[in-house]
């Protein structure tokens, strides 16, 4: 049963909902599911921009030959070749011989390497600034490398200013019928998505998200159709303002991330201490996570929200506790930057995590450690280290209100 919807002049969206999948690429939860985008433009030549998960093929497949009903299909453009929006292609290859690939010299050889039998179909390999005539659309090819992979590229339609952007301006969550932003309350009910899909797929490319959006500000938007998500034509200035803050590293908000490790909750009972504490102190933008109980890339996108972090965790077999690390060690390589932090350390012999967290924020960029020499108690915090506890909330919230974003 084949489900499409016009967005554009001669423009269908003839993606698929994926409420199966447990997992994004075998990695981030998706308990609200993702759309894979497909979108297809009749003109005097048909064209087809990207193709979905093979795992969705059936209901695409039916999408595509109901719109192009008894024409062949002409044009395919490839803007991404991650298997979620690459996975087809091979079927499409098999039911038309004919069509015509375009894509990045970098995706001609992914699509070696995935298999597809690229050197047997017509294909052109292009460039930044190259165009394609469809008929009444035009169509120019803008380079975006990084975005998240290699050999990413946007295609926007001169015609009705339509940028397609691969996996830029994507996002978690299902599409129920309402396609475009403005059919959605965007704030609610996605904004938490495209935080989380940004900052863990695409958040370690900060430079190159940042020379993609300066080469789409030089060009007149009217909508962006993304690989995931809804399609952007009423809030384009917000999502556009969100991709600065996150690809440069900048808080989007005064606010305080707790992390902590804790094995027998001493460390635990300590983390909500200082939540409480800041709280009373006038900060309430406070969210607190167990780094053994919530999936790491919940906790990435608060910290790109959010411009101070407290880490307090229990050494474990001499070193950091490995929940609390595996946090660290994510935040290092999708290079978050440009923060506050705090920290506090549980031992009940032999102290090492406030060390090893300070390791990990020392190898990070501009970041305002406030206390280098870790508030540290032993197994668990006593009213005699409570002072202690006091001055390191104080700091925090010293520096928070210093604080201009």
């Amino acid at each position: 049963m084949y489900n499409v919807r016009q967005i554009a002049d001669d423009t269908w969206y003839i993606g698929v909902n994926d409420n199966k999948t447990a997992q994004f690429e075998n990695l981030h939860p998706l308990p609200e599911g993702v759309t894979y985008n497909s979108y297809l433009i009749l003109d005097e030549k048909t064209c087809l921009l990207d193709t979905v998960d093979w795992g969705f093929a059936e209901q695409f497949i039916e999408n595509l030959e109901h719109l192009l009903e008894d024409r062949d299909l002409d044009v395919v453009i490839v803007n991404h070749m991650e298997p979620d929006h690459a996975g087809a292609l091979g079927e499409i290859m098999y039911r038309y011989p004919n069509a015509h690939y375009y894509m990045t010299p970098k995706a001609v050889e992914f699509c070696r390497s995935f298999g597809f039998p690229i050197d047997d179909v017509p294909h052109t390999e292009v460039r930044e600034g190259d165009t394609l005539d469809l008929g009444k659309h035009v169509l120019t090819f803008v380079e975006a490398p990084m975005v998240h992979w290699p050999e990413v590229m946007f295609t926007y339609d001169t015609t009705t200013k339509v940028l397609f952007s691969a996996d830029a301006f994507g996002t978690f969550g299902l599409l129920d019928g309402r396609l475009f932003d403005d059919e959605l309350d965007f704030e609610r009910e996605f904004m938490d998505h495209a935080r989380r899909y940004f900052t863990n797929i695409v958040g370690k490319y900060g430079k190159p998200t940042m020379n993609a959006l300066e080469k789409a500000s030089k060009i007149e938007i009217k909508m962006i159709a993304p690989l995931h998500g809804p399609i952007w034509r009423k809030n384009l200035g917000t999502l556009i303002e969100k991709y600065q803050k996150w690809a440069t590293y900048t808080p989007e908000e005064k606010g305080v991330l707790i992390v902590y490790g804790s094995m027998y909750g001493h460390t635990e009972e300590v983390a909500y201490l200082m939540a409480s504490m800041l709280v009373q102190r006038g900060i309430t933008n406070v969210k607190v996570y167990d780094a053994s109980k919530t999936h790491l890339s919940y906790i990435i996108a608060d910290g790109f929200r959010l411009s101070h972090w407290v880490f307090t965790s229990v050494t474990y077999n001499m070193t950091l506790y490995p929940t609390v690390n595996a946090v660290l060690e994510d935040m290092k390589m999708l290079n978050l930057q440009n923060r506050t932090v705090a920290i506090v350390e549980n031992g009940s012999w032999a102290s090492r995590a406030g060390k090893l967290m300070l390791d990990h924020f020392n190898s990070m960029r501009n970041m305002n450690v406030l206390n280098p020499e870790a508030l540290s108690f032993q197994s668990s915090l006593d009213e005699e280290k409570r002072p202690e506890l006091i001055e390191l909330v104080d700091k925090i919230v010293e520096d928070y209100n210093n604080t201009e974003l």
